[in-house]
């Protein structure tokens, strides 16, 4: 029972630390007030967990007139960020329905904007739910990419074909991130590849679209999405 509680004060943690960090990455103007409205917390634990994020270095923090705060993400908080989000999508029992429909609602734009063939970029759990929801809707899933996979000796999954990079599926309207440990860097890989509003991140998967603090330190270039060669 102490165990159990335990770990599930430390899922607790970590949820909080992750929301912030996301809330601070995407938000310029983020004051203690709004990070604690967004994660719905109390005003001195917001301030608690932003102090142990700055003495942690996850968070650079500057002062600016007049009398405010303007908070930052730093590359190791980006990376923080990225590994928080992996650990939380494994012990999440909700990310199946959530994945489920996520993809439906990416599929659902799909359709209206007329994108029928798309690739998925990651062999996981997440990529096995847009498998069976794709069948839903006319829209074809030409197959995946993972470059871990494909060399560990898997050329396929669920019958598709499973390819090191994206250029080898030819061509396709769309590629969603399905990767659930590194789906950030396999993000910023495939925009530097296509237009970014054909890149579809299913929003379990907690990705930001604002460009990393420093692309080097963040890994860009990843093994499911990363230059076609």
């Amino acid at each position: 029972m102490e165990k159990q509680a335990r770990a599930g004060a430390i899922d607790q943690e970590g949820e909080i630390t992750l929301g912030l960090l996301q809330a601070v990455h995407e938000n310029d103007s983020l004051t203690q007030r709004s990070a604690a409205q967004d994660l719905g917390i109390a005003l001195g634990l917001a301030n608690a967990y932003l102090k142990r994020c700055v003495k942690k270095g996850l968070i650079k923090v500057q002062q600016v007139p007049p009398n405010r705060y303007a908070y930052y993400l730093t590359p190791q908080g980006f990376a923080e960020k990225s590994r928080l989000t992996a650990e939380y999508l494994s012990y999440s029992f909700s990310v199946f329905r959530r994945a489920r429909a996520d993809c439906e609602a990416l599929f659902e734009d799909c359709v209206r904007r007329e994108r029928r063939r798309v690739a998925l970029c990651g062999a996981s759990d997440v990529a096995e739910i847009a498998i069976l929801c794709a069948r839903e809707f006319p829209v074809e899933i030409v197959g995946l990419v993972d470059r871990a996979y494909r060399e560990a000796g898997e050329s396929r999954l669920h019958d598709l074909p499973v390819e090191r990079y994206l250029i080898e599926l030819g061509a396709v309207d769309a590629a969603m991130v399905t990767d659930m440990k590194n789906a950030q860097a396999v993000f910023e890989g495939l925009r530097a590849q296509m237009p970014e509003d054909r890149v579809l991140t299913p929003a379990v998967l907690r990705i930001s679209r604002k460009a990393a603090p420093d692309a080097r330190d963040a890994g860009t270039a990843s093994e499911n999405g990363g230059p076609a060669a």
